[in-house]
């Protein structure tokens, strides 16, 4: 298995862009999560427990796949941390975020599923993906969550 390669304590360009798309797709899919949750009326540890799977679900999915384990969602503090604010923040703004169009979510469905899609492929090429299947992980990067929430 290859891995991308920087030199110690330095992120490639790459790593670093790699890292924000799925960063910022985490917090798009936790605020979806969250929503969802509460269109079915649940609870805030309800609240969390969707946003944390929707935000996450994908991106495990894809690192178990691709052999990268422990998988970032569990790895990485961040990840979790993201996804509970984002469906915290979400659960006490539920006014606002409850009146959201229907447009503006999928816009918002549309740029997680484009950050997780291009994230989820770019980390299965570093881990020396072939391209075809490295472009299947992105999709499963993009779909997962929202299909482990369904």
């Amino acid at each position: 298995m290859r891995h991308s390669i920087a030199p110690a304590g330095r992120k490639s360009r790459v790593e670093r862009i790699v890292l924000v798309a799925d960063l910022a797709g985490t917090a798009v899919f936790a605020v979806e999560g969250a929503i969802a949750a509460m269109h079915s009326q649940l609870d805030l540890l309800g609240v969390m427990v969707i946003a944390f799977i929707v935000a996450l679900g994908g991106g495990v999915t894809r690192d178990v796949l691709i052999g990268a384990t422990p998988p970032n969602a569990v790895a990485d503090w961040r990840y979790p941390a993201l996804a509970f604010f984002m469906g915290g923040l979400a659960f006490v703004c539920h006014e606002q975020v409850l009146g959201w169009s229907g447009s503006t979510l999928i816009v918002l469905d549309a740029a997680g599923l484009a950050l997780f899609a291009v994230a989820g492929a770019q980390k299965a090429l570093n881990f020396g993906i072939t391209p075809f299947v490295a472009m299947l992980m992105g999709t499963i990067t993009g779909v997962g969550g929202g299909v482990i929430r369904d």
